[in-house]
């Protein structure tokens, strides 16, 4: 017999030539709708979007659950692998 498994959500990748998911996310910057977002989680294991527009280059990540715009500084400390 199989092992169970725990269903999991079905997220929607989108995409830039399908009309639905152009309107979907806007850029905070010029307001463009070409903008790819992307959901994961940091080495830290903090769960953010990476959000990038495709005509201004204006990117952003947003902690997942509180919102919250982080600045690349505090990215890029969170990203860091941890050497031992």
């Amino acid at each position: 017999m199989p092992p169970r498994t725990t269903p999991q959500r079905v997220v929607s990748l989108g995409s830039l030539t399908q009309r639905p998911s152009r309107d979907v996310e806007v850029c905070e910057s010029c307001g463009s709708t070409r903008v790819t977002t992307i959901a994961m989680s940091l080495t830290d294991g903090t769960p953010v979007h990476f959000s990038s527009c495709h005509r201004c280059e204006h990117r952003t990540w947003r902690e997942r659950d509180k919102g919250a715009e982080l600045p690349v500084s505090v990215v890029l400390d969170r990203a860091r692998k941890v050497r031992r």
